[in-house]
């Protein structure tokens, strides 16, 4: 399993919060922490409380209407969502699973969710996920991709369904399920990269000032 360590290597680019709680779906989950890893970010998996979660896996099998659940692998959480201090972290990922049911309620989460919102910083969801934003009021007038069965909790609270494997709006990108998995990580992992090479350009300028033009002479 995982093993996390308490900091940052020096050739981290950053922190990227993934949330998960007990019954967070699997392949949600793993994918995008091994691809943050792999991309040169530390996932911090962040939960309710800092314990170790049981996370599932689901598919609709032949012949059924609804979906069978599989217990997967666990995952320790290395930060409660009431510890989480949402400036320190470069983007957010809300993972799948029957986890964002109940834990869109917790009040600190809420909070979190909308600092990536209102910063305009790199967030992702997939599947079941799209509920946290959307509980938070953080989805009006955004276009979004989730798995069918939480198109409602979309367009309840004011958000627009695609039922495509990626949407992009702006600062958040979106898939419907872990099949879309190679198609949506990337272009949010992207987002990570290019905020993390501006930053990089910035603090070498004296007092974070922007580059001067440079003469025509």
């Amino acid at each position: 399993m995982p093993q996390h360590t308490d900091t940052i290597e020096e050739t981290s680019r950053g922190k990227v919060l993934l949330i998960i709680g007990d019954a967070a779906e699997t392949l949600d989950t793993f994918y995008p922490y091994y691809r943050l890893q792999e991309a040169g970010f530390e996932p911090v998996v962040a939960a309710p409380e800092r314990r170790r979660y049981q996370l599932v896996m689901h598919e609709v099998k032949p012949g059924w209407t609804i979906t069978k659940e599989w217990e997967g692998y666990s995952l320790a959480a290395d930060i409660a969502f009431a510890d989480v201090d949402a400036s320190e972290y470069a983007g957010i990922f809300f993972s799948g699973g029957r986890a964002p049911e109940y834990i869109r309620y917790d009040e600190d989460l809420v909070a979190i969710t909308r600092h990536f919102f209102a910063t305009g910083k790199p967030i992702a969801s997939v599947c079941h996920g799209v509920e946290i934003p959307a509980y938070a009021g953080c989805v009006k007038g955004r276009r979004m991709a989730t798995v069918p069965k939480c198109r409602f909790d979309l367009e309840v609270a004011g958000g627009i369904f695609v039922d495509q494997p990626c949407v992009v709006d702006g600062n958040l990108v979106s898939g419907r399920t872990f099949h879309d998995n190679g198609r949506y990580l990337g272009p949010w992992i992207k987002m990570l990269l290019e905020q993390a090479e501006q930053a990089s350009v910035r603090s070498q300028r004296p007092n974070g000032q922007p580059a001067q033009p440079t003469s025509s002479r």
